[in-house]
C-alpha cells in the first residue's frame, strides 16, 4: 500500500471524525434501526431503510479514515529547515499577476484537501505547479480556469 503524506493537523482532523464517527454516530445510528425495527413491517419502513443506508455510509466512512490513517505519512514542515522552497505542508503566499489578487495556500494530502479552507491537494494542478518553485519565483500553470501566472512572494514552514 502507497504511504499518503498528511500534515499533523490532517492526522488530527481524521482521528477526530473517526472517534465521532465510532463513538457518537454509530450508536445513533442503531438506535435509529432499533426504533424503526419497532414500528413493524420492515418492507414497508422508510426509517429503517433510511436508517440502514446511513449506517452502510458510516461504516464506509470509518473504513476510509482507518485506510488513510493506516497509510498516512506525517510530514511536520516546521521541524525542516526553510530555504523558501515550496514543499508537501508549506503555506504559500503568492500574488495573482493576471488579477493582482493576493492568495495563501497550504499544501496538503488527499484527505485535508479543502479549497474553501485554502489548503490544496499537493497534486492538483496548482499544487503540482508550486512544488520545487522557490520563493520569487515566477509560476506559469495550466489550470482548468485556464493559464494562470503567479508570483510566489512567501513560502512558510508552519
Amino acid at each position: 500500500m502507497e504511504k499518503e503524506p498528511i500534515t499533523n493537523q490532517g492526522l488530527e482532523k481524521l482521528k477526530k471524525e473517526l472517534k465521532f464517527l465510532k463513538e457518537e454516530k454509530r450508536p445513533e445510528i442503531v438506535n435509529a434501526i432499533a426504533e424503526a425495527r419497532s414500528h413493524g413491517d420492515l418492507k414497508e419502513n422508510a426509517e429503517y431503510h433510511a436508517a440502514k443506508e446511513q449506517q452502510s455510509y458510516n461504516e464506509g466512512r470509518i473504513q476510509e479514515i482507518e485506510n488513510s490513517i493506516a497509510t498516512a505519512n506525517v510530514i511536520d514542515v516546521t521541524k525542516l529547515n526553510n530555504d523558501g522552497k515550496v514543499i508537501f505542508g508549506s503555506t504559500v503566499s503568492l500574488q495573482n499577476l493576471d488579477t493582482n489578487e493576493k492568495i495563501e495556500y497550504k499544501i496538503v494530502g488527499k484527505d485535508e484537501a479543502d479549497l474553501t479552507n485554502k489548503l490544496i491537494y499537493f497534486k492538483s494542478p496548482i499544487g503540482k505547479g508550486l512544488i520545487g518553485k522557490n520563493k520569487g519565483d515566477l509560476v506559469e500553470i495550466t489550470t482548468p480556469n485556464g493559464v494562470k501566472n503567479f508570483e510566489i512572494f512567501d513560502v512558510k514552514y508552519v
